[in-house]
Parts: structure tokens; sequence; C-alpha cells
């Protein structure tokens, strides 16, 4: 059995689930709708389908799933109309730059008969998910960490800069380790945070402390402005007479404890599609629909890193810890 899927968004991101799904064979690229007419032929014409107006059209043809890659502003109106037509959905972070828009997609996602599978990549690059099977065996047992997650710029490509479409840097890149926090360490019970704004006309440089209800504590950087000097995201986990070190998805470093030896391990070599996670990801949603498997990653996994996000501009703007889940 295979699976018709649409794509609706020909940016970058678009074209790499575009291109993994051409590569599988359980499903079937019925078309790439985007509101630029040569996006949509230039990616159409690359993976050998359709190019389309819009989600209608996608509907239209049959698509049983659809990619939502819009931009993020644009995902919730969308997701809701998919998942209303009982289709499955894969949604690019983030889930809403909303708190609003985000319950309203989780309480969507519980009623439709479509499944619902958030864009987190990095939840299966080899590298985090290597950290995460040492955390889940008992062999790293972090009680402190720290994070960070920058980007060189807000440029290209040119809307990152633009709030209206982003909901704010926190939402376009910062995300995906704020997820990362809650994926090996469990949940954030509270936030205290601080902003300022240096180069760009929002906040683009945030400092924060996260409370995990394990009692763990993490402190967390992140900057927009910090140009591409590797690495530009970074975990350091640290147990007792025990750390981890990440650099990007392309090493681990592992020190087990005292008068142990210190281990690497290296993923460089890997396709940049398996490297970063995308590729699994995507077979992880065929599997769900085929399968009947729960989605890899949920509703319930997006609304709580929306809060997370959510939290970090509160605390910001009121000086203030700020708990979760928020109210």
């Amino acid at each position: 059995m295979t699976v018709k899927v649409g794509i609706l968004g020909a940016g970058y991101i678009g074209g790499v689930h575009a291109r993994n799904l051409r590569r599988d064979e359980r499903a079937t690229l019925v078309g790439v709708a985007d509101i630029r007419p040569e996006a949509a032929q230039r990616l159409a014409g690359e993976v050998g389908t359709r190019a389309l107006p819009d989600l209608g059209a996608l509907l239209h043809e049959g698509a049983q799933a659809v990619y939502v890659t819009t931009p993020n502003a644009h995902h919730v109106d969308p997701v809701l109309a998919a998942l209303g037509a009982g289709v499955h959905v894969f949604s690019e972070k983030p889930m809403a730059t909303t708190l609003e828009g985000a319950r309203q997609i989780a309480a969507a996602a519980s009623r439709s008969k479509g499944r619902y599978q958030l864009g987190f990549n990095r939840r299966w690059a080899p590298a985090y998910a290597f950290v995460r099977a040492l955390i889940a065996s008992g062999e790293l047992r972090p009680a402190m960490a720290h994070v960070k997650m920058n980007r060189g710029e807000l440029q290209s490509p040119p809307w990152v800069s633009t709030t209206a479409l982003t909901g704010g840097f926190l939402y376009e890149s910062t995300i995906h380790l704020l997820d990362m926090c809650r994926f090996l360490l469990g949940d954030i019970a509270a936030v205290l945070c601080r902003a300022r704004t240096t180069a760009y006309q929002e906040p683009d440089g945030f400092a924060a402390i996260l409370r995990c209800a394990s009692g763990a504590l993490v402190t967390f950087h992140s900057c927009a402005h910090a140009t591409w000097i590797f690495p530009f995201e970074r975990i350091e986990l640290f147990g007792p007479h025990q750390a981890v070190v990440t650099e990007e998805m392309e090493r681990v470093s592992m020190s087990p404890g005292l008068g142990r030896e210190i281990a690497v391990r290296d993923f460089f070599q890997l396709p940049m599609e398996e490297k970063w996670g995308y590729r699994l990801e995507d077979r992880k949603f065929l599997d769900a629909i085929l399968g009947g498997e729960p989605p890899a990653v949920t509703a319930e996994d997006g609304l709580r890193a929306t809060e997370l996000v959510e939290a970090c501009y509160r605390s910001a703007r009121g000086g203030t810890e700020v708990a979760l889940p928020l109210a």
C-alpha cells in the first residue's frame, strides 16, 4: 500500500521532505503547492509531480497526507483544514506561533481520523538519539546541563527576520533545542529568562535557566547574530562525575567517570538528511499512517514546546520566573 502525499510549501525544507518521500516506495507524491507558482513548478519538476496552487488542489488530487512546510505563522490554518478533512498531517515546526493556535491544533488532532506529526527532526538525529539512549539506559544520569542554540544571522531566507512570519526568533530555530531539553531531561517546571535586542528589530539574544521537574537545572543560551562559527548548537550534560557533550549533530564526546577513558563518536560522514534526522522522521510518519503506530512526535509534544517558548518570552518581558504548564 502507498500513501498519496502532497507538499504545501516549496521552500528549502519542503524540498528536503519531498526528496525523502520520492525515495520511499510507500509514498506517492500527488503534487507540490505554493503561493509562488515558480517555486511549486521548480520543486514539482525535480521530484516528478504536479505543481498546484493550494491545499484545496492537493486534496482534490486525492492527497491522503499533507506536509505543511510553509513559513511558521502560516501553519495553523492549513493544518486545521487538513485535519478537519480527515487527512494525515506532517507539520514543520513550530506547531504554531501562538499558544492559542497550538491548543487549537492539539484539539483538532485529538478529534481527527488523520495522524498529526510535528517536525522536530533533531529527535531522530543519530547524535541526539545516542545521547537519549545513554540516559534511558541509566549510563548517564544528568543533573545539570548547558545548552546553546545560535544562528549566524536572520538574513537567509529573507523572511526569517520578519516577526510576523516567524513568530519571533525563539520560534524559528531555538525551539528545536528547547524541545531537545524536554526530550532528554523530561518536562520543564519553570523558566527564568532575560533577553536583549542587538542586531535586529526584535529580541535576538536570550539567556535562561530552566528548572526541570526531575530537579535537573539547565542554563540555556540563544543568539541570532552569532555568525556560523562551529558549533552553532551544543549540549553539555553533567551527571555524578560524568559529562557528555554534543557538537551540532557531528560529534558526541563522553567522559563516563573519573579515571575512565573519554569516548568520541563521530557522525560527520553521514548524509545530511540522515545526520539531521529528516530521513527517519519521514519514515516514522509513514509508519504511523500505514502501521497504526502513534506519531513519532505528537501534538502534545508540540504544545509543550510552544508553552516553553511562550514562557521564555513572558519571563523576559516580566522579569520573573514563569511556571509550566501555562494556564
